[in-house]
């Protein structure tokens, strides 16, 4: 049977409908923060996420991907020297200036990756066909949502350094967080910026293995190598983290961002309190009439809090088509959304607890539902 907190509402949906629309919104908000959050800052990790390496080798200390240095050649050697590696290639991280005849200088990455048709980097992006475009010298790929930005279409012509290079295709979904990534080969990016791998070194030694056991061993023995050599490896897992941190907590845009979802959440809050306590107030007469007939204090609580948690739930649920429906729409537009099931389950409860806060900050109105009311 119904509870009778769950009739008054529905008996009397028009006067929580307010309440259900602000824990709606505010789920919604919630939702939108987090998932926008980490579809931003997971940018910073796309290069690791998108690649098929087990363990990458960079320079000491590299915070971010997108922060690499030139190692050791050393570094390769001893890669294949590991029990267990199946693989093994270079990655360059170059940079430069991008000019074109009507567009000014835009700072770009430019990417330098193996022709393999199983190469491991990009491996979830790049397919066969857009790695043997690349084979040409001075020919580029570059994301369809920077094509704007850069003033080009596939087929046109562009300067790098002031090297003229020939865009040959776009990739998707690889947008970059700190600027333009423009995609080459590993020639080509050693001819655009030589200081991208000086006297033959690399920005970074991606390894493949077997076996999870070797992944860890590898890692663990080239880090003592690296000691010496001026290198560091770190499983793939361990460095997108480390990436997505860096930009999330140590940056200032990371800063802001949290600080603005902070505030938003917390008006938020608020209103979904002042909503859901005018509402108990509208019904001082009903819990007065329920005082009449031998409700106690407690009794009263009781059905307002679980009032409170239906309108919760009712919220969470509207919330949750909302921010499927505008992450649909955000994705066709480019801009980057990341909803998974623990944060979706975290925002969930948190939304409910929202709920159930305002229903006992409304429940100090509640001691005011006096049966002497009903006279008046």
């Amino acid at each position: 049977m119904k509870s009778l907190a769950l009739k008054s509402l529905i008996h009397d949906w028009r006067r929580f409908s307010p309440a259900v629309v602000a824990v709606a919104f505010s789920g919604l908000l919630v939702l939108l923060q987090a998932a926008l959050i980490l579809g931003i800052f997971s940018l910073s990790s796309l290069y690791v996420t998108k690649s098929s390496a087990d363990v990458w080798i960079g320079y000491p200390g590299v915070q971010s991907v997108d922060l690499g240095r030139p190692i050791s050649e050393q570094a390769e050697l001893s890669a294949w020297m590991q029990p267990g590696v199946k693989q093994v290639e270079p990655l360059l991280w170059g940079s430069g200036q991008w000019r074109t005849e009507t567009q000014g200088a835009v700072n770009v990455y430019i990417v330098g990756v193996a022709l393999d048709a199983q190469a491991l980097a990009l491996a979830g992006t790049l397919g066969a066909e857009e790695r043997s475009r690349l084979a040409e010298p001075d020919t580029v790929l570059i994301d369809a949502a920077d094509m704007n930005k850069l003033d080009v279409a596939p087929g046109d012509t562009a300067e790098i350094n002031g090297r003229r290079v020939r865009i040959v295709g776009l990739t998707n979904g690889l947008r970059g967080l700190g600027g333009v990534n423009v995609i080459a080969s590993v020639a080509t990016t050693r001819a655009l910026d030589p200081a991208a791998a000086p006297k033959g070194r690399v920005g970074y030694v991606l390894a493949r293995f077997d076996t999870p056991e070797n992944v860890a061993a590898a890692t663990k023995a080239l880090n003592m190598v690296g000691k010496r050599a001026g290198f560091e490896a770190m499983q793939a897992d361990a460095f997108a983290d480390r990436s997505t941190l860096y930009w999330l907590a140590e940056s200032g845009a990371g800063i802001a961002f949290i600080f603005g979802s902070i505030v938003a959440v917390a008006v938020a809050v608020i209103i979904t309190s002042q909503t859901l306590t005018a509402a108990v107030v509208g019904s001082i007469r009903e819990y007065a009439a329920l005082r009449a007939l031998g409700f106690s204090m407690g009794s009263l609580r009781a059905i307002v809090l679980e009032q409170s948690a239906w309108v919760g739930v009712a919220g969470l649920a509207a919330a949750g088509v909302m921010t499927l429906l505008l992450a649909a729409v955000a994705r066709t537009q480019g801009v980057p959304i990341v909803l998974s099931l623990p944060m979706m389950a975290g925002a969930g409860i948190l939304i409910i607890l929202v709920a159930l806060g305002s229903g006992a900050w409304a429940l100090r109105r509640v001691g005011k539902a006096d049966p002497a009311s009903l006279l008046l």
